[in-house]
C-alpha cells in the first residue's frame, strides 16, 4: 500500500471516528449501567429503572453529571417487544424523561415541559411494530433502535425533599412488557481476540450492524467499507494487516484530537469566555417523537457537520437535552482569558437570576474527565434552590469559586468549591426563557479576585 493510500485510510479512520464515536460510548455507558452500575445509581437489567436514593456527588464517574436532579435510569430492549411505561403524578413539580437511542439521539421527551406532570401510561415500541396499542395508554414512542436509554430527572430541593417526595415518585415510575417475549441480557459482544488498539473499531463494527441508523445515515457509513467496518461474521481485526492497523490507529488518534479540539472551542459564544449552545443537540435529523420540535430551527442543516456536532455532544454531554428542555453553558477561562484554576480565587456575579421558567445552577467539574469535584463541604453546585444562598442588598448573587473555603461569612454561604487543578463550570437553564435561546442573554464572566492566588 502506497503513502498516499495509506493516509487517505488514515483520514477515512478519523472520520469514522468521529462518526461512531457516540455510538461506541453510548452503548459502552449502556453496558455500565446493566453489569455494574454508576455513582449513585445501581446495576440493573434491560427493562428496569434504577434510581438514585441521593444526589450525585463525587463518585458519579460521569461526563458532567448534573447535580439539580435525581436520576432515575432505565436501558430498554425492544427486541421482544414493546414495553409499557407508567408516570406518575408530579403534582406540577419539574421532570423530564428522555428518551435516547443508541446512537445518542434524543428522540421523545415526556415531562412538565412537553406532555404535563399528570399520571399516565406510554407505549415505546421497536423499529417496524404494527402493532395495535391499548386503548389506555397517552400515546406510542417510536424508537429508532432496539436498545433505548430513558433517562430520567426529578427536581430535588435536597435530601429532605429526596425522603419526603421524590422516592415516592421513583416507586411509581415502572415499565412492564406488553406481551411475553425474549429479551436480551446484555449487548453484541465484540471479538475478545481484537488487539485493544483496535477495539473502538471492533465495538462499532459490531454495533454499528445491529443497532442500523437512519437510511441517510447508513448511505454516508458505506464509505467506511474500506476500513473493515462493514464486514459481517468474524472480525476482519483478527488479524489485520500492519497497514490497516496503522491507518486505523492513526486515524483514532487522528479523530480524538478533532473531538477534543471542537469540544474545547464550543459551538456558540455566550460572552465572558462562556460557550453557550442551546443547539448542541441538535445533530439528531431523523426522529422526532413525542415532546420534540421538528422544525429547521431544531436541525443541523449540513448531516455531515452532524455527526461532528453529536461527537462533542457525547464527549462534553452524554445523555443531554435539547436546548429547548435545558440548555448547557461552560466555560475554561475567566475574564481575561487566563484558564481557571485551583490555584486563584474567582467571582461570578449575577446582577439579576438567568430567564428560566423551571431553574438554573452552576456545577463544578475538573477537567480533562469532567467529572464532580470531592470536596470537605459536599457542595458540588449551587443555584437559585441553594438553601442559605446570601445576596445583596440589590438582589444579585456573586459565587465565588475557590480551592478553599472564603473567610467571610457571606462568601462562604455562596462557595463553589474548585478543585487543585484546572477546572471547567457548567451553568445549567432548564426550560429556559426565549431570550436564552435567541442568544440575547449573555452570561456574566467569572473574574479572578485580585490577590486570590493560594501563593
Amino acid at each position: 500500500m502506497s503513502e498516499e493510500q495509506t493516509s487517505e485510510l488514515v483520514e477515512l479512520a478519523a472520520e469514522a471516528y468521529v462518526y461512531g464515536y457516540p455510538l461506541v460510548f453510548d452503548l459502552s455507558m449502556v453496558e455500565t449501567c446493566l453489569h455494574k452500575g454508576f455513582g449513585t445509581l445501581a446495576a440493573a437489567p434491560f427493562n428496569q429503572f434504577s434510581h438514585s436514593d441521593r444526589l450525585a456527588d463525587a463518585d458519579a464517574h460521569f461526563v458532567s453529571v448534573n447535580n439539580d436532579t435525581v436520576y432515575s435510569l432505565a436501558q430498554l430492549d425492544l427486541s421482544g417487544g414493546p414495553v409499557r411505561l407508567h408516570v406518575p403524578d408530579t403534582d406540577g413539580a419539574y421532570y423530564v424523561l428522555q428518551f435516547v437511542d443508541a446512537w445518542s439521539n434524543n428522540f421523545a421527551y415526556v415531562g412538565r415541559r412537553s406532555t404535563g406532570t399528570e399520571a399516565g401510561d406510554w407505549l415505546v415500541v421497536p423499529p417496524g411494530w404494527a402493532g395495535t396499542a391499548p386503548d389506555d395508554v397517552r400515546g406510542v414512542i417510536d424508537a429508532p433502535t432496539t436498545v433505548v436509554t430513558i433517562v430520567g430527572r426529578n427536581a430535588c430541593d435536597g435530601p429532605e425533599d429526596l425522603q419526603r417526595r421524590v422516592r415516592g415518585l421513583q416507586e411509581q415510575l415502572t415499565l412492564a412488557h406488553l406481551e411475553p417475549g425474549e429479551h436480551r441480557t446484555g449487548l453484541p459482544a465484540p471479538d475478545a481476540g481484537v488487539p485493544a488498539e483496535l477495539r473502538f473499531f471492533e465495538q462499532l463494527r459490531v454495533w454499528m450492524a445491529d443497532f442500523p441508523p437512519s437510511a441517510a445515515d447508513r448511505a454516508y457509513q458505506d464509505r467506511f467499507q474500506p476500513l473493515g467496518l462493514l464486514e459481517e461474521g468474524p472480525s476482519p481485526y483478527v488479524p489485520a494487516g500492519s497497514a490497516l492497523v496503522r491507518a486505523l490507529t492513526e486515524g483514532l488518534a487522528l479523530g480524538k484530537e478533532r473531538v477534543e479540539a471542537a469540544s474545547r472551542s464550543g459551538a456558540g459564544d455566550g460572552g465572558g469566555g462562556w460557550s453557550m449552545n442551546p443547539h448542541l443537540f441538535d445533530y439528531n435529523l431523523d426522529w422526532f417523537g413525542v415532546g420534540t420540535i421538528d422544525s429547521p430551527e431544531w436541525k443541523i442543516a449540513d448531516r455531515e457537520a452532524s455527526y461532528l456536532a453529536r461527537a462533542v455532544a457525547a464527549r462534553i454531554g452524554l445523555w443531554g437535552n435539547h436546548g429547548y428542555e435545558a440548555v448547557y453553558a461552560q466555560t475554561f477561562h475567566d475574564a481575561a482569558g487566563a484558564p481557571l484554576s485551583g490555584a486563584h480565587r474567582y467571582e461570578l456575579r449575577f446582577e439579576e437570576s438567568p430567564p428560566v421558567d423551571a431553574f438554573w445552577s452552576v456545577t463544578m467539574y475538573d477537567t480533562p474527565d469532567y467529572f464532580l469535584v470531592a470536596n470537605p463541604a459536599a457542595r458540588y453546585s449551587i443555584g437559585d434552590r441553594t438553601p442559605g444562598i446570601v445576596r445583596a442588598d440589590d438582589g444579585s448573587l456573586t459565587i465565588h469559586m475557590s480551592k478553599e473555603r472564603p473567610a467571610d461569612p457571606a462568601a462562604a454561604a455562596n462557595w463553589l468549591p474548585a478543585p487543585e487543578g484546572d477546572f471547567r463550570p457548567m451553568l445549567r437553564l432548564y426550560m429556559p426563557e426565549r431570550a436564552v435561546l435567541d442568544g440575547e442573554y449573555e452570561i456574566p464572566p467569572v473574574r479572578r479576585v485580585e490577590g486570590g492566588g493560594r501563593g
